[in-house]
């Protein structure tokens, strides 16, 4: 298992932006520059419902075959929070990296 430092927003964006990019490509979609402040959800987000769903099964599947751990991104915490985590490959990184963080020291 991997150890929390490991675990850092930094560590983990490259992945998420690797999704992210493969969605778009597989959509047919612009990349936006930059791919890392790009909104996810929201009027101006470049993916649709059904793009988001399949972002977060991609991104679910990529830190289970990296890391060795299933990590849900859409659980009742994620949807209650006062800043959806979704916002942005940034913010969804952070969130992520934080699930993973919490999923080694339980």
């Amino acid at each position: 298992m991997e150890t929390p430092k490991q675990f850092s927003p930094e560590t983990i964006l490259p992945i998420v932006v690797e999704c992210l990019r493969e969605v778009l490509l597989q959509k047919k979609l612009p990349i936006p520059d930059p791919i890392e402040e790009t909104r996810l959800i929201g009027s101006k987000s470049v993916l649709d419902s059904l793009g988001l769903v399949t972002l977060v099964v991609d991104i679910e599947q990529r830190v289970e075959q990296e890391y060795g751990c299933y990590v849900p991104l859409t659980d009742e915490r994620a949807m209650s929070q006062t800043h959806s985590p979704f916002r942005s490959p940034l913010t969804l990184a952070d969130y992520l990296s934080r699930l993973l963080i919490e999923s080694v020291t339980l």
